[in-house]
């Protein structure tokens, strides 16, 4: 079985964010794969997707804690500066998470471990919603 869809994820500030819920809620048929993988790709170059802590809204605080440290947003050697302070930060740490993840599935769900969850990471202050290109692709184990 084959499943690709464009999923819109609501504008959210930024930060670190789990859609772990919503990716799961916007494909059903995940329940109909007995082996698979799905593939998770978001469309935009100031925003990331990442693997982590599902549990503790500390460890996404502090996510953006650290990037905003490691990247600074007046940081005097930037020269893309005509879209405001935060987008060339929010390029580079969409660059340093990636921008796609791709996941097992078995027996109708992702195989995550018990404390992962999928982050939706906006770079931006205001970064809009966000378009995720899931690619599901898995056997019905029939």
């Amino acid at each position: 079985m084959w499943v690709q869809r464009e999923l819109s994820l609501e504008s959210r500030p930024r930060g670190f964010h789990l859609v772990t819920r919503e990716i799961i809620a916007a494909l059903p048929e995940l329940g109909e794969v007995e082996v698979g993988l799905l593939h998770l790709l978001i469309r935009h170059t100031s925003a990331s997707l990442a693997l982590n802590e599902n549990a503790s809204p500390d460890v996404r605080r502090d996510f953006e804690s650290y990037f905003n440290a490691a990247v600074p947003e007046d940081a005097p050697y930037w020269t893309h500066t005509l879209e405001g302070a935060d987008d060339m930060p929010a390029h580079i740490k969409a660059s340093l998470l990636g921008p796609s993840l791709t996941l097992p599935v078995a027996r109708g769900r992702l195989a995550l471990g018990t404390w992962q969850g999928i982050y939706l990471c906006e770079h931006r202050d205001r970064g809009g919603s966000r378009s995720v290109v899931a690619t599901l692709w898995g056997s019905d184990g029939a």
